[in-house]
């Protein structure tokens, strides 16, 4: 994922958990912001709680990995996906599975109406 497609700084983040809204399920939160811009920018949380920091940067890998393959569907919003207890455990179709209910939840994922692929 190119680094255009991340939220990075901590104002950034700061403004999307004030200002925006959020949806969750068991396995995720996401925190979303409208913004004039031309593409997504997500940002990722994985907290302590699920484990040291080999298992939480593979969480992370999986999670940038499935953001790449929604990409197209995706909007023009930036977004912070915040992990919860219990995804380490799951494998990477389930956690896919799992992401694009929490996005279709925040009316981030258009299914059907895809976009220029820009990655």
């Amino acid at each position: 994922m190119k680094k255009a497609y991340r939220v990075k700084s901590d104002k950034d983040f700061q403004a999307i958990f004030t200002e925006g809204r959020s949806v969750a399920n068991r396995k995720f939160v996401v925190y979303s912001l409208e913004k004039d811009q031309s593409h997504y920018r997500v940002g990722l949380s994985v907290g302590k709680r699920l484990g040291n920091a080999v298992v939480r940067n593979a969480i992370k890998r999986k999670l940038r990995h499935v953001l790449m393959e929604l990409g197209p569907y995706l909007g023009t919003q930036d977004f912070v996906v915040i992990a919860r207890k219990g995804v380490e455990e799951l494998d990477y179709s389930t956690m896919k599975k799992n992401l694009v209910h929490v996005l279709k939840l925040a009316k981030l994922y258009q299914e059907g109406s895809i976009r220029e692929k820009e990655i």
